[in-house]
């Protein structure tokens, strides 16, 4: 046997090996944050949300782990993804039929929605897709009762029009969407 060859089958059998010991060293138990989704449809438009559920955990959530004025995606793990089947407006700007990382610049008053054309996305990796980002959108956040794990729902829809929130802790941010 030739020395590349020994040196192929040697690397070839490190390579195997850190492959065994990694997925050995993945844990069993489950994910601190889940994976949840949500869809709803509205006037035969499909809304899906695809996120993970960070959990607070005693923490202080807004203004402190999640810092006002830097962005975030409302979620964890990837970036949260948006698929919408038609056009539809979001907080009065239109928005293309797509999928979307969903993105957010917390504000104490008033938070910045921002919808990005890169998925699937690292949840931290925002400043590597930013060009990508479509206009941004004001939401006004309101309190509400204590929400451990993030979750993003409906609570209301009607004919032509829905309000899509995330909440976490005892901040709601709604977005109100309306279907051609």
């Amino acid at each position: 046997m030739s020395i590349q060859a020994m040196c192929r089958t040697v690397v070839s059998a490190v390579v195997v090996l850190v492959m065994a010991v990694a997925a050995e060293a993945q844990p069993d138990g489950p994910k601190p944050s889940q994976l949840g989704s949500v869809t709803q449809e509205v006037n035969k438009t499909v809304i899906t949300l695809k996120y993970s559920r960070p959990v607070a955990r005693g923490r202080e959530l807004f203004g402190k782990l999640v810092g006002y004025g830097q962005i975030w995606t409302p979620g964890a793990n990837d970036a949260t993804e948006l698929t919408l089947s038609t056009d539809v407006t979001i907080n009065g700007q239109k928005v293309p039929a797509g999928t979307y990382t969903v993105w957010s610049e917390p504000g104490p008053e008033k938070w910045a929605i921002i919808l990005n054309s890169a998925h699937p996305v690292f949840h931290l990796r925002h400043a590597e897709v930013a060009e990508k980002d479509l206009p941004r959108l004001t939401a006004t956040p309101r309190q509400a009762t204590h929400m451990e794990a993030l979750a993003w729902y409906f609570p209301v829809v009607d004919g032509r029009k829905a309000e899509l929130v995330v909440h976490w802790g005892t901040v709601v941010v709604p977005l109100a969407i309306e279907v051609p």
